[in-house]
């Protein structure tokens, strides 16, 4: 069975930061790409941060704009995304998924063709 844990949410002030984690089990190796996603009420949901598992090529969405950060354990089996400087605008629920790859920044754009989905951690940014 296959679970993806988000962990780390939480409120912080303008220019604070925040490490995200997903803890992944139950996946094979077919699935190679994990993503970070966001959904703020009334949104609609955007790809954040991207990683091909096997390369580490890294992928961000515009707004992230050096900003943040997404990784991975020499595991494989966490995928983390460091959040600094963070904005208001940046309050969302946060979600991690797996897909089997991505190769460019279409993976950003591709909710559709991620398989699975963690529960989400909320982040709440105030100024």
């Amino acid at each position: 069975q296959v679970q993806l844990v988000e962990s780390g949410g939480d409120s912080v002030q303008t220019g604070g930061s925040l490490r995200l984690s997903c803890a992944a089990s139950g996946l094979t190796f077919s699935y190679d790409c994990m993503g970070w996603f966001r959904q703020a009420p009334g949104k609609e949901r955007e790809g954040v941060a991207t990683i091909n598992i096997s390369n580490r090529d890294t992928y961000y969405g515009d707004f992230v704009k050096g900003r943040f950060t997404i990784s991975q354990d020499s595991r494989k089996t966490t995928v983390y995304l460091q959040m600094n400087s963070l904005k208001p605008e940046d309050t969302a629920m946060y979600y991690c998924a797996a897909k089997k790859y991505c190769y460019s920044r279409d993976s950003l754009a591709a909710a559709d063709e991620y398989s699975y989905w963690g529960q989400g951690t909320q982040v709440t940014v105030s100024s």
